[in-house]
């Protein structure tokens, strides 16, 4: 039946093929979270899980995977803008030196770990090590900024953290342009030189202004408009900047990521951030398919791609020195910047988890290496993020919500919840009364429907338009009457 689809699909017009693969890869993406719902995974997770069935079924044709490759860009830029939302600058005068000191700790330890295992010890070849240790340095703030929505969880560790992982992706941004621009000088033979090092530094200096540009602009054009215009309006100055930024073959996160700095710093609109990511899973479900349709299990345990070493060895490796850089670095930050022992000991736990901004500078590595004629380096780099990131997947969000608990950011002690003090008149109670009182004062405080932010966004915006359009209808009609 499966090997019927999919010669039923081959066989049917380009637009066709495309459009019914799309649906499928949406279908499928929905499917299988329901899956791993009941298993308490991340939705990511099942994402590229789909993408590798659909991909090991050859469901969807090699032609249409190669006509997404704009997917890693798109969903970049819209992972990149949310992030840049944590960027508030009367926030970051506060704790900036310290965050910045930890920042830089847990990110480059853990790409020196990385490279040392590598290069020195695997001697795996120049360009792979270097790549391969910039991508260690990246963070997945999905999951972690998840678990910590679900347990209603605050604090001077949660500030911390969240801000560790908004500047986590820029100090990667930029330790992947450097990393491969040395080594794509490395694998086309010509010689290191200052200038080859400072190149992409200047380029995403001048990426990371013009970003900055666009989003003081998208303030002046979203003043006083409609929430359904902010949308398009929004999303329009996204692709614009993906598009510029592809014409100049360079990554749109750290341009995006800006833009959202500007935009939430000069408009303290958050808004706008809550109805793009309400309107973004279907792209990013995409992009993460897309990835695991480009995953080759039987390459795991094939050699010869990068070296004698299979990568299914390097990609556990990977995983575990990744690991210890990520939680020695973050407690040496810590200690550095004098933070207190509960923030020290448990930050690193929730800077495990890698998914998005990793997969998606793989995606590009892949193409530029593909570019320079050596494909094998950036699908031996693809292989091991993706498979590295369903591991990460499956135990970070555990580890998130454990340094979350660790830190006493959240308890599930109902005396903590809700104190004593707070229930008035408790001297003439029993024990099962307070117990009794407790709990109808939290439920006071539970939302009489669990809906989320983003989609209250959306939805208030769509009531808009529809008001909107009413207006204008009634308004045509009564003209017309008088007409006639």
């Amino acid at each position: 039946m499966i090997l019927g689809i999919s010669e039923f699909i081959s066989k049917l017009p380009p637009v066709a093929s495309i459009i019914i693969s799309i649906a499928l890869m949406l279908f499928g993406g929905f499917l299988m979270t329901r899956l791993t719902k009941l298993l308490k995974l991340p939705n990511v997770t099942a994402y590229i899980l789909v993408g590798i069935i659909l991909g090991s079924l050859h469901i969807i044709s090699d032609e249409t995977i190669k006509g997404m490759e704009f997917l890693p860009d798109i969903a970049l830029a819209f992972i990149a803008f949310s992030t840049g939302e944590f960027f508030k600058l009367e926030i970051l005068k506060k704790n900036g030196a310290k965050v910045i000191i930890i920042t830089l700790c847990e990110a480059l330890i853990a790409s020196i770990l990385v490279f040392i295992l590598t290069y020195f010890i695997l001697h795996l070849n120049l360009a792979f090590s270097i790549v391969l240790s910039a991508l260690a340095s990246a963070t997945a703030p999905a999951s972690t900024m998840m678990t910590i929505r679900q347990t209603k969880a605050k604090g001077d560790f949660v500030n911390t953290l969240l801000q560790v992982v908004a500047l986590d992706d820029i100090v990667g941004l930029v330790a992947y342009s450097v990393a491969i621009s040395i080594a794509s000088t490395s694998v086309s033979g010509l010689g290191f030189s200052f200038w080859s090092i400072m190149k992409p530094i200047l380029i995403n200096l001048i990426v990371l202004i013009l970003g900055g540009f666009f989003g003081f602009i998208l303030n002046l054009i979203l003043k006083k408009r409609s929430n359904d215009n902010r949308l398009i309006i929004a999303i329009a100055m996204l692709f614009l900047f993906c598009g510029l930024c592809a014409l100049l073959d360079i990554s749109p996160l750290l341009g995006c990521m800006s833009m959202g700095m500007v935009y939430i710093n000069t408009s303290k609109d958050e808004k706008l951030f809550k109805q793009l990511n309400y309107f973004s899973p279907p792209i990013l479900l995409l992009f993460f398919v897309r990835s695991g349709l480009t995953f080759d299990i039987s390459s795991l345990t094939s050699k010869g791609m990068i070296g004698p070493t299979p990568l299914i060895l390097i990609a556990v490796l990977y995983f575990i020195i990744r690991i210890i850089g990520k939680y020695s670095g973050a407690y040496l930050g810590c200690f550095i910047a004098k933070k207190d022992k509960l923030v020290r000991n448990n930050l690193g736990l929730a800077l495990i988890p890698q998914a998005g901004v990793a997969i998606g500078l793989a995606a590009l590595s892949a193409r530029t290496f593909s570019m320079l004629g050596f494909p094998d380096v950036g699908n031996a780099l693809q292989t091991i993020i993706l498979a590295s990131s369903i591991l990460y997947e499956l135990i970070g969000p555990g580890c998130a919500k454990l340094s979350l608990y660790l830190s006493h950011s959240y308890s599930n002690n109902i005396e903590e919840l809700v104190p004593i003090d707070e229930i008035s008149d408790n001297k003439n109670k029993s024990n099962v009364q307070i117990l009794i009182d407790r709990i109808k004062k939290i439920q006071s405080t539970i939302p009489e429907h669990d809906i989320s932010e983003e989609e209250i966004a959306y939805n208030e915006a769509v009531e808009e338009q529809y008001n909107y359009s009413y207006i204008q209808y009634n308004y045509k009609n009564k003209n017309w009457r008088k007409r006639k």
